[in-house]
């Protein structure tokens, strides 16, 4: 069986390249061969009958969605999805298709759209949040990884500093989960089974419990509520494999975030779990099955 790893040609830095080493190790040890093309590799042309790529499914670890569309448009296997991709990428969009599908998150207001040439010349909408959430409130960027574009803001001073500060980009609104201040859990997900989980930490005073942040992990046996949560929410957004970062909530465990390209390498050293083990294993029952 043939397969297609898609990566970004513009991100190749050593952390990246060590998970595209499990994923061809994994690849080969069930009989895989695992191809690998950038998307400045790929450049789809439009109007034209399209190269045909021999491939029965394309592991796409990358965010360009259009790409993704482009070869889901050969007929390809394409996962995860560019829809799904797509969601993840968009906080807001996550948290508007888990509401819909009923799984349980923080109170979250998103914020009005404004032109990056503009920004928000008024902030009274602010005032109105405030009054929603209370303070502290966690704000996000809409698009962004690791924790780094998460902030919690203490008063409304702090709130439209912030937002200024944002000039324009899209963000969202969070009440704060006092309960789980400094502490998280990851949940990989793979087809409809929770594979291997982590608990994490922070000892430095952060809110944040994510690894790049400084934060500590050790391995974690999951409930069978929050394993449900967790692939409650993949199902919702249409994911083959993700990581789910869930909180500690007083009246039981929320979805914080959902990763659809969540890096494993630190839960397989937590944990021992490989992870891209059962995400070839995964593909290659899905392409068989598929007939492709």
């Amino acid at each position: 069986m043939k397969g297609l790893l898609v990566v970004n040609e513009f991100l190749m830095t050593e952390k990246f390249r060590e998970l595209y080493d499990m994923l061809f190790l994994a690849a080969s040890q069930q009989a895989i061969c695992l191809e690998q093309k950038t998307n400045a590799q790929l450049l789809p042309v439009l109007g034209e009958r399209a190269e045909t790529i021999e491939a029965s499914f394309v592991l796409f670890w990358d965010k360009d969605i259009r790409l993704a569309k482009a070869l889901e448009n050969r007929r390809l296997l394409v996962a995860n999805s560019a829809r799904a991709i797509e969601v993840c990428d968009d906080k807001a969009l996550t948290h508007l298709l888990l509401e819909k599908a009923g799984v349980p998150m923080p109170r979250t207001i998103l914020a009005p759209m404004t032109y990056s040439n503009i920004g928000y010349t008024n902030l009274q909408f602010l005032e109105l949040a405030a009054e929603k959430l209370r303070f502290p409130m966690v704000v996000k960027e809409c698009f962004g990884s690791f924790g780094w574009q998460v902030y919690l803001v203490n008063n409304q001073e702090e709130l439209s500093k912030l937002v200024k500060e944002l000039a324009g980009k899209p963000f969202l609104m969070q009440e704060f989960i006092k309960s789980s201040f400094g502490k998280d859990i990851r949940l990989q997900v793979v087809g409809d089974k929770v594979v291997a989980a982590m608990y994490r930490y922070s000892e430095t005073g952060d809110f944040r419990a994510n690894i790049s942040n400084g934060g500590k992990m050790k391995a974690y046996e999951p409930t069978e509520e929050e394993k449900r949560l967790a692939v409650r929410a993949c199902q919702a957004l249409g994911l083959d494999f993700a990581g789910v970062d869930i909180l500690f909530g007083e009246a039981g465990p929320v979805v914080c975030e959902v990763n659809s390209n969540a890096h494993f390498k630190n839960i397989y050293d937590c944990t021992g779990v490989n992870v891209a083990e059962h995400i070839l294993g995964y593909l290659k029952e899905k392409a068989s099955v598929s007939g492709l």
